[in-house]
């Protein structure tokens, strides 16, 4: 596409999302927490025992994060709402290039407006930048350190520090242990435990009340049954009707985690490794709001790098058409759906679990030799 037609689609794309929330009033509620936990942390205050918008939401994450959003606080509130969506869109141009940069690929100007511009409105994008998320951050970070040359210096750095703030990225440290990365694993462990030290220096209490307790408490974050949440344990609990499916999710859980990494261990490809890893944690977590799975970015990159664009675009579909919200989820309704309601209602975990059969049959027509062996991706029908 040209960059005459690129750049006013994109104006486009960014006008009607901030038109659509200016008509919903873009409560941006999670971005408030941040500002809270931010001004919790400046004036001395107890970090997890407030609870802030009409929804009476706590802080969730550890100290490290809380102490980054200070920042917050300098800007009122429809200034910061302003930043963020700002920040949020450069943050999504920035994982656009970065996915294409994981399926070995360039995206010239043009291509990454026109991209852009498509993927603001797949659901978790839209959802993340609508809430006042940090995920295309945390993604960011996490890939910015994934895709990096071998050898480069401080590889794992940023994973470690992506860790220190959302800590479900440290599964990428098993996933680095697996294939035998061992000096970024350590350094992203590393850095993962500065960050700790960090919060427990600035904020002992703090830190005390997180790693003991808060960190353990699931239905602090939410109700884990909800179609919200779109990890297994919410598959499973709604497929029972039981808001606390108890071993009903965690065995199958510990099963998607070994499997999921083991698959990921022997990927032939790097991208399908790191794809892998994400999306199995997406499923292990007690909790995966909608909003969590904007590893779908990366996800449609890869497959159209691939040509396997009838793939891509069911992915699209899957991640556009917003099924959960169709179903009846008001109150306790998502425990009482009926069986064909059952897939509209967890369509992320359910597309997840097909992804092993997609690359199996991609990685088993095009072998490629490892990236962390040889420091750039080699033609696809060269062998391992």
């Amino acid at each position: 596409m040209r960059k005459r037609t690129a750049l006013p689609l994109l104006a486009l794309s960014l006008a009607s999302f901030v038109t659509l929330c200016a008509l919903r009033g873009a409560p941006m509620a999670d971005l408030l927490v941040y500002r809270a936990e931010g001004a919790a942390v400046a004036h001395g205050r107890d970090l997890y025992g407030f609870t802030v918008t009409r929804w009476r939401l706590p802080a969730t994450y550890p100290p490290f994060a809380a102490i980054l959003f200070v920042p917050a606080t300098w800007l009122p509130v429809p200034a910061l709402k302003a930043a963020f969506l700002a920040g949020n869109a450069l943050l999504l141009a920035a994982f656009v290039a970065l996915s294409a940069r994981l399926a070995s690929r360039r995206l010239p100007l043009p291509l990454l407006c026109t991209a852009t511009a498509g993927a603001l409105w797949l659901e978790p994008v839209f959802q993340t930048l609508l809430f006042g998320q940090i995920n295309l951050a945390v993604g960011c970070l996490a890939l910015w350190d994934l895709t990096r040359p071998p050898g480069a210096r401080a590889k794992g750095l940023a994973l470690g520090v992506t860790a220190g703030i959302k800590l479900t990225p440290a599964v990428f440290v098993i996933y680095l242990i697996l294939r035998g990365r061992i000096r970024e694993a350590a350094t992203a462990t590393a850095a993962f435990g500065a960050t700790v030290a960090l919060g427990a220096v600035l904020l002992p209490s703090a830190s005390a009340d997180f790693w003991t307790r808060r960190l353990y408490e699931t239905g602090r974050v939410g109700k884990a049954w909800i179609v919200d949440n779109q990890s297994l344990r919410g598959l499973v609990a709604r497929a029972l009707g039981d808001p606390a499916p108890g071993l009903a999710w965690a065995l199958p859980a510990a099963a998607v985690a070994v499997a999921g990494l083991a698959l990921a261990a022997r990927a032939r490809r790097d991208s399908h490794g790191i794809l892998l890893t994400a999306f199995t944690a997406l499923l292990i977590c007690p909790i995966s709001w909608t909003h969590h799975w904007v590893w779908c970015v990366p996800l449609l990159a890869v497959l159209l790098a691939e040509g396997r664009t009838r793939t891509a675009a069911l992915v699209a579909l899957v991640f556009t058409a917003r099924t959960m919200w169709l179903v009846p989820h008001e109150g306790a309704l998502d425990l009482g759906l009926p069986w064909w309601q059952q897939p509209l209602a967890s369509a992320y975990p359910l597309l997840a679990f097909g992804l092993p059969l997609a690359y199996d049959s991609v990685a088993g027509r095009h072998p490629v030799v490892s990236m962390e062996r040889t420091g750039k991706p080699a033609p696809a029908s060269s062998p391992r």
